[in-house]
This record gives structure tokens, C-alpha cells and sequence, in this order.
């Protein structure tokens, strides 16, 4: 039943992901993105670890995609019309179809390419190891990831903000 649902997840956040990808309205990928994210959730209940599954939705499918949409609605993307032809577009799908092809042929047939899997360290998904490792191992790839995200939302902010508008430089 594990493997079953291992199987039916990992395809729904590939194709999700895919989808992230190749869609065309930058809307639509961000709600492909929270597909994706629920997947992975899933994949880490079945890693006996619900605490993470809860943060992955909880943050990065509540919170970072809300704020992902609101710098797609800040900045007003539209559809992205599509310039190269389409012979181009059909071959970059087949080269990348090939190729997953063929890293799931390894996979299944147990390739030595693939590196073996690593056994699951004591207490992972914990709520205290996560806390010690992001607090102390991890802790300035944490801290440069909330000032890279403060970053970015400035930055989008800044974007959109009208020189002739409101709070611009030629308002007084």
C-alpha cells in the first residue's frame, strides 16, 4: 500500500512540477506549485515525519504562494506568448521525455549510477531535531533565506511602484 502511494504522490508532484514549468499564466504555475507541495507533504507522511507535511503546507503552500501571488498581481503578468517555433518546442519535450525515460529505467532496474539510499537518521521529522539542525547547522542558509525573500518582496515593490503615482518621485 506504501509503495502504491509513494508511486501515485511522486507522480503528481513530477507532473505538477512539469506543469509549474510549461504553463503558459504565471497564476497557474504558482497553483501548480501548491500541488506540488501537497505531494511532497505526502511523501512526508509516508516518512513518518507529519510535522514537516504540516510545515510544507502550512508555509510554503499557504504563506510563500500567497505572496508569490500577490507579486504575480503586483506586477500584472499576463500570458506568456510563446516565440519559438514549434518544431523547437516539440523537440525540447522529447529531449526532456527521453530523459526522464530514462532516469526512471535506472531507477527501477536498480542502476549503480544512482548513489544508494541513505537510512533515515533517528528522529527525523521531529519537531526538536528540526529545531536543532535549522538553529544551529543550518542557521545562516536560514537567515540568508528570510533576508533573500525581504529582498525580493522589496524588490517587487519597487517594481510596480509608478514614478508619476502616488508616493512617486514627482508627486508632491
Amino acid at each position: 500500500m506504501e509503495t502504491i502511494l509513494f508511486l501515485l504522490l511522486a507522480i503528481g508532484a513530477v507532473l505538477s512540477a512539469l506543469l509549474v514549468v510549461t504553463s503558459p499564466s504565471p497564476i497557474g504555475s504558482a497553483l501548480y506549485l501548491v500541488g506540488t507541495m501537497f505531494c511532497l507533504s505526502g511523501l512526508y507522511v509516508l516518512l513518518a515525519a507529519p510535522f514537516l507535511a504540516a510545515i510544507q503546507v502550512i508555509v510554503y503552500a499557504g504563506a510563500i504562494i500567497v505572496l508569490l501571488l500577490f507579486v504575480i498581481m503586483l506586477l500584472n503578468l499576463r500570458r506568456i506568448e510563446e516565440t519559438l517555433p514549434r518544431a523547437w518546442r516539440v523537440a525540447g519535450l522529447v529531449v526532456a521525455g527521453l530523459t526522464l525515460f530514462a532516469l526512471f529505467m535506472a531507477i527501477v532496474r536498480g542502476s549503480s549510477v544512482l548513489p544508494g539510499m541513505p537510512s533515515v537518521p533517528e528522529g527525523f521529522g521531529k519537531v526538536a531535531e528540526l529545531g536543532k539542525i535549522l538553529f544551529t547547522k543550518y542557521l545562516y542558509a536560514f537567515e540568508a533565506t528570510s533576508v533573500l525573500l525581504l529582498a525580493a518582496m522589496i524588490g517587487a515593490v519597487a517594481l510596480v511602484r509608478k514614478e508619476g503615482g502616488e508616493g512617486g518621485k514627482d508627486a508632491n
